[in-house]
């Protein structure tokens, strides 16, 4: 396939790794290997990589060092964790680090290869948002850099980080259903959990910014037992 998308996989159990790499390269990825966290963030800043699979428990340097060292540099490529750790507070602590996703051993390789498919897609899908900092919804324009909103008529609406953050994530994630857990991880980050009131109060908040009927919503959605989506031709 041309333009092979990029994984760096690091690994210290040398069957896994070679069994994940086979797997990954029949999928069509590139596949960069390390055997210990040094090696893998040496490899991370010589290459451009559309996701890093990071093991926990590494020599030299362990997974959540790397993950955090990687995000100081890129807040952007998806990192997935692979620990044998499955307690909850072990994923709340690796998500903290910057992660995007996170698989415990022993896990079935199918459901592995679906997930790094997952994570390419949505860090493309960024990639796309991030070739412009601004996004169009009827006549108004957000500017993410700026956190502000030009209306039709010129005038500006600050935005708070959080709104900005949230219509980022729904924008990036366009027409499809984003769920509460994935909006805690990106917008929250875990240190706060909001209530589906403080969720849906962003949400009629867009509606009164964006939509010519707040009542009858084309744009923002609330997807019962779901989460939320955003609906656009862009």
């Amino acid at each position: 396939m041309p333009n092979k998308k990029r994984i760096l996989l690091a690994e210290d159990e040398d069957h896994l790794l070679e069994a994940i790499k086979l797997n990954l390269e029949l999928e069509g990825y590139k596949v960069s290997t390390a055997t210990n966290g040094k090696k893998a963030l040496q490899i991370f800043k010589e290459e451009r990589f559309n996701l890093v699979i990071l093991d926990v428990m590494m020599p030299e340097v362990d997974g959540f060092v790397v993950a955090e060292t990687i995000r100081l540099e890129n807040s952007e490529v998806p990192i997935m964790f692979l620990t044998a750790k499955n307690t909850n507070e072990d994923k709340i602590a690796g998500l903290k680090k910057g992660a995007d996703d996170y698989l415990t051993k022993p896990f079935n390789l199918e459901e592995l290869i679906l997930r790094v498919n997952n994570l390419v897609k949505r860090g493309l899908k960024g990639d796309d948002l991030k070739e412009f900092n601004s996004y169009k919804i009827g006549d108004k324009t957000i500017h993410f850099n700026s956190f502000e909103l030009v209306n039709g008529d010129g005038s500006i609406t600050p935005l708070t980080k959080k709104e900005t953050m949230l219509l980022k994530l729904l924008i990036e994630r366009r027409n499809e259903a984003v769920s509460r857990e994935q909006i805690l991880e990106t917008v929250w980050n875990y240190d706060v959990y909001p209530s589906t009131r403080t969720i849906d109060n962003f949400i009629l908040t867009f509606r009164k910014y964006f939509e010519p009927d707040p009542k009858n919503p084309v744009y923002f959605h609330s997807i019962r037992g779901v989460g939320y989506k955003f609906t656009d031709q862009h």
